[in-house]
């Protein structure tokens, strides 16, 4: 981490990094990197494709399954995290076309009982800020997994899942190619990058503050985890679903217990079909 207290401005911050750019991209493309987010409300979708909230009040019948399956936000593009990374659309592109399985781990604990899934499935999806629940305008690229979770395999996190408990993912990765970006004119190369990038930049206002971040455009994706919170916040829980079961579940819920969500004021039907095609 850098201590930003050892500069007294902002262009001494930036000479700084753009002195040590080689040496820091070099830490940067050797380390696991996490970065992770902050969700809405949960919905459960039954085999029915009918819609209710994850919540204690509706997980008895999940709780009586032996797997169920959630669909979950590991990533988002296009947001500067606290790390000062921006990952660009298409980050992901060449690891999930590579990988047929990824990891949904437990806190990002490599260890047995803490595996959720080994055969989780990838995707991206093209997403609204909007319609995940967030200010922004424009759009963000979403490394999604659909994990099938076996209660035997990790009981704790099954139970978590289906109470809508899990409010945060968070992928483990190792960055492949990135670029230093500065809003430098001093600097002809990191002003280029800058200027390349920063109208994508979900929470532009953010970078420009800091007047610099990294421009992540490949990395490769180790495993995607639940955890309690971290670095970027917009990587929710979008469904979780029962298997193996022949009964609906009930939405149990009234509307004066419904939690305050954009996502009771869009269209949910047409959310679903972005997510689920």
């Amino acid at each position: 981490m850098i201590d930003y207290s050892k500069y007294n401005t902002k262009e001494e911050l930036i000479d700084y990094l753009v002195q040590n750019k080689s040496a820091l991209l070099a830490v940067k493309k050797s380390e696991i990197k996490q970065a992770d987010a902050v969700s809405f409300f949960v919905p459960i979708i039954n085999e029915k494709n009918e819609e209710i909230k994850a919540e204690p009040k509706t997980a008895e019948a999940l709780l009586k399954q032996d797997v169920i399956r959630v669909k979950v936000v590991i990533n988002t593009t296009n947001l500067m995290d606290s790390h000062d990374d921006v990952h660009m659309k298409g980050t992901f592109k060449q690891s999930v076309k590579q990988q047929k399985a990824f990891l949904h781990l437990q806190e990002h604990q490599s260890k047995f009982d803490k595996i959720i899934s080994d055969t989780s499935k990838g995707s991206l999806k093209t997403i609204k800020w909007y319609d995940l629940g967030y200010e922004f305008e424009g759009e963000t690229e979403a490394l999604v997994f659909e994990s099938d979770i076996e209660k035997a395999r990790n009981p704790f996190m099954f139970e978590q899942y289906a109470k809508g408990y899990v409010k945060n993912h968070s992928v483990g990765m190792q960055y492949i190619k990135l670029e230093f970006a500065a809003n430098d004119s001093r600097y002809p190369t990191e002003k280029a990058v800058w200027d390349k990038y920063i109208q994508e930049v979900a929470n532009k206002e953010q970078a420009e503050a800091r007047g610099y971040f990294w421009a992540v455009t490949e990395a490769k994706v180790i495993e995607g985890s639940a955890v309690v919170r971290g670095s970027n916040w917009a990587t929710p829980t979008i469904s979780t679903k029962e298997e193996n079961t022949d009964e609906p579940l009930k939405d149990t819920q009234t509307e004066d217990t419904k939690e305050d969500s954009r996502l009771d004021t869009i269209n949910k039907e047409e959310f679903r079909k972005l997510l689920f095609t």
